[in-house]
């Protein structure tokens, strides 16, 4: 039966990693946009991190993640004679990617970590059915891969500590590795592993060769990450002179994360926003039940006892000092508190458990902002069919005109540029401009701006045209403030709005205004008119 169920978790996993959700920009904006516009040279904008002066994002965990594999699909297209892969083929193998590490190193973990083998079973599908596992594992974040990093880390600290005979040389080797990226990868890495690592002064008291063999290593790839940022903010800068500038992300990231006002640009959170808002977020009704099970204190309940949930609930301490809290963040406390505690038989909770999970499921993993990635990789056919139709004479075979696009995004995540891809063959330039959530008086002026004038059409000898250019909104359809603009005759309005295009499965959670509309008016606003659309924007006056 537990088979039979974990394939089934197996294939939902699967779906949800093939599906377009899009949880947070930096799954985006932190890993894939980089190598995509480095390697395979499609729009991209760095963000901020990668741009300040003092760089506080590591490219050495990331490597493996997103450059070996868009770089296997580039060379694999080079020998078949195309230039580059399509955007979308990149997007879903990186998915792809990132569903195969949990698959194999997170539920091989689980196996490693519970030592009880008839407790195995139950926790490997306990794990599997979280929503966490189907929606923020198989996406491109670096709080994913922190989770692999830590457990893997649990399992060697584990292992070094009960080999009383022998040094573990190579296990320590490949734990100085995993703690080097970890830190590359999120400094928030050292607050899981800091207090089980204390188990492994006993031994290295014991086996001085252990502490060698950790330290010596980890120095190794320290340097090793060291010189491979250096690498890549300063192509320029000779072997030499990385000893005398090196470029050490982490520190960077530490320091930029210590100043509150830094913080305060990307929110600030009470003290209390991981323990009472962002686990129960993460773990439903698993994380009542072990609320439950502290109702008998001052006994101190089995689960609790354990290293993973001590490792889990002290890094939730640790991080609850810093006033910006995200449930990402706690990505890795899923596993370790859900392998450690044992689930009742209880059929309230089961009932509990998969009515959590499919909707949050749903939720995150499919409509969460989930048109944003169909609407930019789709936005280059969008614009070149719109303007065959409405550009006469032109044929996508000999005569499709130059085309400038402005495409505005409105109350919509970031659209990642490298999506776009590369479009010289349609002729078609793109500028893509996040208007975040501006309000909506300052969007429509913005785009009255953009079509204040007629738009020139340059023309060929041949009567045909030569040059278009155009405006697009890009925006969810909850957004009823377009609603006077998509209807000219109900306006004064020179502004006009054609539908091109529409995708259903969007939610925009950002959306939700209970405080000015009310709960029923905000949710039939938001769930009944769920999805996104693309308009064609116009000059009323220009026919």
């Amino acid at each position: 039966m537990w088979r039979r169920t974990y394939l089934l978790l197996l294939a939902l996993r699967v779906y949800f990693a093939l599906s377009s959700s899009y949880l947070h920009p930096d799954e985006n904006f932190q890993g894939p946009e980089i190598f995509a516009g480095r390697i395979l040279s499609y729009p991209s904008d760095l963000p901020w991190e990668f741009t300040v002066q003092n760089p506080i994002r590591s490219v050495f965990p990331l490597w493996p993640i997103y450059e070996v594999p868009i770089s296997l699909l580039k060379w694999f297209y080079a020998e078949t004679g195309t230039a580059n892969p399509p955007p979308q083929l990149v997007y879903y193998v990186l998915r792809g990617v990132m569903f195969l590490l949990s698959f194999v190193l997170e539920d091989w973990v689980i196996y490693e970590l519970v030592p009880v083998p008839r407790h195995r079973r139950a926790t490997v599908v306990l794990v599997a059915s979280s929503y966490v596992t189907w929606t923020y594992q198989t996406h491109t974040f670096s709080n994913s891969l922190e989770t692999l990093l830590v457990t893997w880390g649990l399992v060697l600290i584990r292992r070094i500590r009960d080999n009383k005979q022998r040094s573990s040389v190579f296990s320590c080797a490949v734990l100085s590795f995993i703690a080097v990226a970890g830190v590359f990868n999120r400094i928030t890495f050292p607050a899981f592993l800091a207090i089980p690592g204390l188990q492994l002064l006993p031994h290295f008291w014991r086996k001085p060769t252990s502490l060698l063999a950790f330290a010596g290593f980890g120095l190794s790839f320290f340097a090793i990450a060291v010189l491979f940022d250096t690498a890549f903010y300063r192509p320029s800068v000779s072997f030499k002179d990385v000893f005398h500038a090196p470029i050490i992300t982490p520190l960077n990231n530490l320091l930029y994360n210590s100043d509150t006002a830094n913080l305060a640009l990307h929110g600030l959170h009470p003290n209390y926003q991981h323990f009472l808002v962002n686990l129960p977020q993460l773990l439903g009704p698993a994380f009542v039940m072990m609320v439950l099970s502290l109702r008998n204190l001052p006994t101190v309940p089995s689960w609790l006892k354990n290293m993973r949930a001590i490792s889990a609930i002290s890094a939730t301490a640790l991080l609850s000092i810093f006033p910006h809290q995200e449930p990402r963040f706690l990505i890795p406390c899923v596993p370790l508190l859900l392998s450690c505690f044992r689930m009742r038989k209880s059929r309230l909770f089961l009932v509990s458990w998969v009515i959590f999970n499919a909707f949050m499921g749903f939720l995150m993993g499919v409509y969460h902002q989930g048109g944003v990635i169909p609407a930019q990789i789709a936005m280059p056919s969008i614009i070149s069919d719109n303007i065959l139709l409405i550009t006469p004479g032109a044929t996508a075979e000999h005569q499709l005109p130059d085309i400038s696009a402005t495409v505005l995004w409105w109350k919509t995540y970031s659209p990642p540029r490298w999506l776009i891809g590369d479009n010289s063959a349609l002729r078609l330039e793109i500028d893509t401009r996040d208007m975040m959530g501006i309000p909506g008086p300052e969007m429509i002026e913005e785009l009255q701006k953009l079509v204040s004038t007629c738009p020139s059409k340059n023309r060929r000898s041949s009567g045909t045209v030569d040059h278009v250019d155009s405006v697009y909104v890009v925006a969810p359809m909850s957004a009823t403030f377009l609603d006077q603009y998509t209807a000219p005759s109900a306006s004064s309005s020179k502004l006009e709005l054609h539908k091109l295009w529409s995708y259903d499965k969007h939610i925009n959670l950002d959306d939700l205004d209970f405080g000015d509309d009310g709960v029923f008016a905000t949710l039939r606003r938001v769930i009944g008119r769920r999805g996104i659309a693309v308009w064609e924007a116009r000059n009323a006056e220009c026919g």
